[in-house]
């Protein structure tokens, strides 16, 4: 095969493969986790997760060394009223255009057995997992000082 050939086969792939990638385009704003107290076993991570793109996605797993578990949570009613959390095995849909917020007091990453101590200003890698636009790592600041509705993005939709 000769250099020009070679040379637009190349070309004509990566033009080809390119629709593909432009289904959906997620990108992560205003990350961070925190825990209840410097002894916890547990802690979370909130953001918001935006898909630019013109073709619905599913936040459908996430990944962290940090504890031994990491699930996507929701909290949900039960029937006395009381406000528990639960394993969404589903995800998160992430519509086409749209946002959607990982907060406190309703969706969120939650990890279950950490295996260090998470103090303020550390940094946590994090891997969200999308059906459509595949592995997307985030580097998500532990902020213990942050109440709940503070931050550069309003949290309350």
């Amino acid at each position: 095969m000769s250099f020009k050939t070679f040379a637009v086969a190349t070309v004509a792939a990566l033009v080809l493969a390119v629709p593909a990638f432009a289904d959906t385009m997620i990108k992560v704003d205003d990350p961070y986790a925190r825990v209840a107290g410097s002894m916890a076993t547990a802690g979370a991570a909130f953001m918001v997760i935006e898909n630019t793109g013109d073709q619905a996605d599913q936040l459908i797993e996430v990944r962290s060394d940090i504890s031994k578990r990491v699930e996507l949570h929701t909290h949900k009613e039960n029937a006395d009223g009381v406000m528990q959390m639960i394993h969404v095995e589903e995800g998160f849909a992430i519509p086409a255009g749209g946002k959607h917020m990982l907060m406190r007091g309703g969706d969120h990453v939650m990890f279950m057995g950490l295996n260090q101590e998470l103090k303020h200003g550390d940094t946590v890698s994090v891997t969200l997992v999308f059906e459509k636009a595949g592995e997307v790592i985030v580097d998500v600041p532990v902020d213990l000082e942050r109440k709940a509705m503070h931050g550069s993005m309003d949290h309350s939709n």
